[in-house]
């Protein structure tokens, strides 16, 4: 089975979408990744999840990835007397460490490492910041503040605050219980909450020892600010606008989201877009217009992947979400505005061996009669410079281990093909033919691009470039090179 589009889409499992029958119907309508949230369902129904899906996998004979995303530390009000209160702008309310029931003037914040940060001036959003407080007064067991926008406050509401660094982990103790969990089970991504320096990836890279790669969620005033640092350790980047278009002006996220996903293209990261996408689908059959339009501002912009969350976890509509998201995602790539825009914003290093290989395989694709371009990577670096490049034509990963093709299924236009182990490459070109022919790229009388690096099986090592003919007396040629 081929895409016939280079974004990729993740969809989110859960309640609406946790048996075979559905996340079966998911992949066929479009998914190529699967989100597993961690703070939703116990261990035992993620196992049922991932098995499920690779279940998906050996039926379809297509690699899908599996995108574990973290809790990360939430910050929490303590419970009020009578349930919820009301507060009016202008008023005075405490937050303290006392864990006696809250009322009108006050509540507890059950985390000193906030009262530690806070400055007077800093600002708390409690509620999806639909409550704004100020801090006029505070030390290291209160804060006095004053009400700046108003509304009910009811038990255990969820609190940001966007000023300053807090001095918590990204991970929790029941993030590193979940990370070794999926790491053992056998995810492909892990998706880092709470990111707000470059050491909080460190910490999940190290417990994760290689057997995922990790994922930036940027949802913090934080990680926008320290961004070129966390892009450099990390291994892709989420744009997680909920949360960050709680702690930042909503009229900044747009920008910041376009900024981000350029320099992540850039450096051959992948990079997600991710929260309220088409969230109208939680309930109706179809998306707004205005869903539809943000949904194709983030593929026009180059991104990887777009992301569905509610709408495929919780949603009364799954399948015609991801669907929906599919045929958004065709439509927008045959515009020839698209091709213009994503040609324009083409950028990155060439200084290596391999940029300039895979920058040549683009052009010589582009101005010649090329069906696609047929990378061999063993480690994925090379595959995803060949998809900065973004070409106009297919592109075929060719690996030979589920655990890379796996990763490499979230990003734009790879089509991945698991292949064996290769010593020459003249066994390259044939097995880049075959996968050509197989999967509907090419016929016999068409030419591919074969990128590769000699020796075989060394990373990063990509260092040549062929014209090839998929022509049969090529396919079962035993010639040498």
């Amino acid at each position: 089975m081929r895409r016939l589009r280079n974004v990729k889409i993740v969809a989110t499992l859960g309640p609406a979408s946790s048996d075979h029958k559905t996340i079966r119907a998911l992949f066929d309508a479009g998914a190529d990744v699967f989100r597993l949230n961690m703070s939703h369902g116990s261990h035992e129904e993620i196992a049922k999840r991932h098995k499920i899906i690779r279940t998906v996998e050996a039926e379809t004979g297509r690699p899908i990835g599996i995108l574990a995303d973290l809790q990360g530390p939430k910050l929490r009000v303590g419970v009020f007397a009578k349930g919820a209160e009301d507060l009016e702008a202008g008023q005075t309310f405490r937050l303290d460490l006392d864990d006696a029931e809250g009322d009108a003037s006050r509540v507890q914040l059950p985390h000193p490492e906030i009262f530690a940060a806070l400055e007077p001036g800093s600002h708390l959003l409690v509620n999806d910041g639909k409550i704004r407080l100020v801090v006029d007064r505070c030390d290291t067991s209160h804060a006095s503040c004053t009400v700046q926008v108003g509304g009910t406050i009811s038990n255990r509401k969820g609190v940001n605050v966007p000023d300053v660094v807090l001095p918590l982990a990204a991970l929790s103790e029941k993030d590193r219980s979940d990370l070794e969990y999926v790491c053992e089970l056998g995810v492909d991504w892990l998706a880092l909450s709470f990111v707000q320096r470059p050491k909080d990836v460190w910490e999940a890279r190290e417990l994760a020892n290689g057997r995922a790669a990790i994922m930036s969620k940027i949802e913090k005033p934080a990680a926008v600010k320290e961004f070129d640092e966390i892009l450099k350790v990390s291994d892709g980047i989420m744009v997680a606008r909920g949360d960050l278009g709680v702690e930042l002006p909503v009229q900044n996220v747009p920008p910041i989201q376009k900024r981000l996903v350029r320099k992540a293209r850039t450096a051959a990261k992948p990079v997600i877009v991710a929260t309220q996408m088409m969230e109208s689908m939680i309930e109706s059959p179809i998306p707004t217009r205005a869903e539809v339009s943000d949904v194709a501002a983030a593929i026009y912009e180059g991104a990887d992947a777009v992301m569905l969350s509610a709408e495929s976890a919780a949603g009364d509509y799954p399948v015609e979400a991801v669907a929906t998201m599919n045929a958004v995602a065709i439509e927008v790539e045959s515009d020839p505005t698209y091709r213009e825009v994503i040609d324009a914003s083409r950028g990155g290093p060439k200084d290596t061996v391999a940029d300039g290989i895979v920058s040549a395989a683009r052009e010589i694709a582009e101005t010649t009669d090329i069906k696609a371009i047929c990378c061999f990577s063993q480690s994925g670096t090379t595959a995803r410079l060949v998809a900065r490049e973004r070409p106009r034509v297919p592109i075929i990963a060719m690996t030979h281990g589920d655990p890379a093709a796996r990763r490499l299924a979230l990003i734009w236009g790879l089509h991945c093909v698991i292949t064996g182990e290769l010593e020459r490459f003249k066994q390259a070109v044939v097995n880049a033919a075959r996968a050509a022919l197989a999967d509907g790229f090419a016929e016999e009388t068409d030419h591919i691009v074969v990128t590769a690096g000699v020796p075989f099986n060394v990373p990063g090592s990509t260092n040549i470039l062929r014209v090839a003919p998929c022509a049969e007396r090529l396919i079962f040629s035993t010639e040498g090179d």
